[in-house]
């Protein structure tokens, strides 16, 4: 595909999910995102259960989208089995750049990327209050939205996105039951994005939710959980198109757009 001057467009899907008998099922999806986009982001549980043997077929599946930038972060399924490093070099060796709490530059177009993590939403997010177990589990949740900052910090380009797994807002897993939501990510992740304005913010996890909301400071989120993209738009590839125009207005900064952070 020829990339535009006058933008950049990005396919975005999470929860692939992918099995060592997925072998041929997931190409067909990869070679269309390529033929529609610049560059491919995946936005984590790619694969089911963490395991290496089903990050070799993803990556033999992903060569159908070669011709195209792949930008990733993992997913909690990717942990399952304790060799998340392993799934991470495997797709690095492929040319996959995996962020944890790094970012890049994809076609001038900046893009922060972590896992994120759980603790609820609002006034119903978990504080670090009483056991240590509990203080642990918030401890991760701010340790995930640190290095989102410092990703976010590091970037200089004029537009930028954040790559997430666990969603930053509830209006993106809506659909879910509620008693579930403080497991499908957290507040926490939002903040940095007040600091940090970014163009977009793409996740997944939520397998039920709702395909897009926004942020407090009005920053557009979109929830490209495979299983949902396919649910919603039953007659379409499972990946979101999104074009970042070069021409338009970037993210102003928190101090531009009035937002006491």
């Amino acid at each position: 595909m020829m990339i535009s001057e006058d933008s950049v467009r990005f396919a975005a899907v999470g929860d692939i999910h992918c099995k060592t008998e997925s072998v041929g099922k997931l190409r067909e999806l990869f070679a269309q995102a390529a033929a529609s986009a610049d560059a491919l982001l995946l936005c984590g549980d790619l694969t089911d259960y963490g395991l290496p043997e089903e990050a070799d077929v993803l990556v033999a599946e992903l060569a159908a989208a070669s011709s195209i930038p792949i930008v990733a972060v993992l997913g909690n399924h990717d942990f399952e089995s304790g060799k998340q490093d392993e799934v991470r070099e495997i797709l690095i060796k492929a040319g996959v750049r995996v962020l944890d709490g790094e970012a890049c530059e994809i076609h001038g177009v900046g893009i922060a990327g972590v896992k994120g993590f759980a603790g609820g939403f609002g006034r119903g997010s978990l504080g670090p209050w009483g056991e240590g177990a509990i203080k642990l589990f918030v401890n991760e949740a701010i340790q995930e939205a640190l290095k989102l900052e410092a990703s976010l910090a590091k970037l200089r380009t004029p537009h930028r996105i954040a790559l997430l797994h666990y969603s930053p807002i509830a209006a993106t897993v809506e659909g879910e039951p509620h008693e579930i939501f403080p497991f499908l990510g957290t507040s926490r992740l939002e903040d940095p994005l007040l600091r940090h304005p970014v163009t977009a913010v793409f996740h997944g996890h939520a397998h039920r939710g709702t395909p897009e909301g926004k942020t407090v400071n009005n920053i557009p989120v979109y929830n490209v959980a495979k299983p949902l993209l396919e649910r919603t738009f039953p007659d379409q590839p499972a990946f979101r198109i999104f074009d970042v125009l070069r021409s338009a207005e970037p993210a102003a900064s928190a101090a531009e757009m009035g937002v006491s952070v």
